[in-house]
C-alpha cells in the first residue's frame, strides 16, 4: 500500500472532495449480539481485517478486527458475543470531511480503514487509502500533474492506481523503446501480447493492452525526444502497464485528450503516423488511467485492466526483458 506521503500527494490535488464522494457505501456488518466467531467467519469469507458492529438502527457502537479475532482464539472465547470483545472507543471519519482531514487521520493513526458516520453516528460508508486512490479516479478519470513540485511524483515507487509500492524490478516484463526508428513503433506492444498470451491471460484483454500499449509506445518514439521503457506489472486480478520515458513532456493534456489533436511532424504524418488518437484511443481501451508529465522532464503513463471474474491469473510469473 502507499505511504503517508504519497496519499498526502492525492489529498492535495483534490482538496474539495469529501468522505461521502470515495466512501465503499456498501458495508459489511455485524451486530453486537453475534458471537466471536461469527465475525471470524465473516471475515474470512469477506477477506477483511474488520468489521462494523452495528445496533439495529446501524448506529455504530464498535468495531471487532483481526486482533480481536486473535484474541479470542488465545483465550478461548470465540463462542462469547462480539459485545465483549469489541473495541468500543471507535475513530471514524465524518460523512463531509475533506479528503485532507481524511489524509491526516489515516497519517495519525496508521490504520487501514476507517468507519464513515453522520452527524447522528450513523454508519454510511467505510473508506480505506485503497478507496481515496480509487475513489479520486472514478470521480476524475484521468489526473494530469503539470506542476514542477510534483515532479518528484515521476518516478514514484507506487502505483499512483492502485497505492501500492510499484518498482521496475518487480516488473514481469520490460522493453526498452528505440525512439531514433520510427519503424520500430509497435514492436513493444507486439512483445507484451505475446508474453501475456503464453502465460493464458483472456484474449480481448490482450487485445485491449496491445492496443493502448501500442498508442503509448508510438507517442514515445514521435513526441519524446529521449528514451523510454514499457513495464507491466501482474497483480492477480489485473494487469498493470507502465509506459515511461525522459523526453520533453505533454504540454497541454487538455488539447492531447481531444482526438484528432496532434504535434507530431510533417515525416511523421507522411509515414502513416500522428493522427491525434493516441492518449484517447488509450483511455477508450482501458480501465484506468493516470497520465503525469512535465516539461522537458518526461512522462509516465500507467494503466490498468481488471481481469474478468472467471479468469483467474494463469501461469507461473516470468519475465521478459529487452534491453
Amino acid at each position: 500500500m502507499s505511504d503517508r506521503n504519497d496519499l498526502s500527494k492525492y489529498a492535495g490535488l483534490f482538496e474539495d472532495i469529501r468522505a461521502a464522494d470515495i466512501m465503499t457505501a456498501n458495508v459489511t456488518v455485524i451486530p453486537p449480539e453475534k458471537k466471536i466467531s461469527h465475525a471470524k467467519e465473516m471475515m474470512n469469507i469477506k477477506r477483511i481485517s474488520g468489521l462494523p458492529v452495528v445496533d439495529e438502527t446501524r448506529h455504530l457502537i464498535g468495531i471487532v478486527t483481526v486482533e480481536d479475532i486473535i484474541h479470542a482464539l488465545e483465550f478461548n472465547r470465540l463462542g462469547e458475543p462480539i459485545r465483549n470483545m469489541m473495541t468500543r472507543d471507535v475513530i471514524t471519519v465524518g460523512v463531509n470531511d475533506r479528503l485532507t482531514d481524511i489524509v491526516s487521520k489515516f497519517q495519525a493513526y496508521r490504520f487501514g480503514r476507517f468507519p464513515v458516520v453522520d452527524a447522528d453516528n450513523v454508519l454510511r460508508g467505510i473508506i480505506s487509502r485503497k478507496d481515496i486512490l480509487n475513489g479520486v479516479l472514478e470521480k476524475f478519470n484521468l489526473i494530469y500533474v503539470h506542476d514542477q513540485k510534483r515532479i518528484s511524483t515521476l518516478n514514484s515507487e507506487f502505483s499512483f492506481i492502485t497505492g501500492e509500492r510499484l518498482t521496475v524490478g518487480d516488473a514481469e516484463f520490460h522493453y526498452n523503446i528505440d525512439t531514433t526508428d520510427i519503424g520500430s513503433a509497435g514492436v513493444g506492444a507486439v512483445m507484451l501480447k505475446t508474453f501475456l498470451a503464453d502465460k493464458r491471460y483472456p484474449a480481448e484483454i490482450i487485445r485491449r493492452i496491445g492496443v493502448a500499449v501500442y498508442e503509448a509506445e508510438t507517442n514515445v518514439i514521435i513526441h519524446s525526444r529521449g528514451t523510454g521503457d514499457i513495464y507491466c506489472f501482474l497483480q492477480g486480478d489485473l494487469i498493470m502497464v507502465r509506459v515511461v520515458d525522459n523526453g520533453i513532456g505533454i504540454e497541454d493534456m487538455d488539447m492531447a485528450m481531444k482526438e484528432g489533436y496532434s504535434t507530431a511532424p510533417d515525416y511523421v504524418r507522411e509515414l502513416g503516423f500522428g493522427a491525434g488518437m493516441g492518449i484517447p484511443n488509450i483511455k477508450r481501451f482501458v480501465d484506468k488511467l493516470v497520465i503525469l508529465s512535465e516539461k522537458n522532464v518526461g512522462t509516465q503513463v500507467e494503466m490498468i485492466l481488471y481481469l474478468p471474474i472467471e479468469a483467474s491469473a494463469p501461469a507461473t510469473p516470468g519475465t521478459l526483458t529487452k534491453n
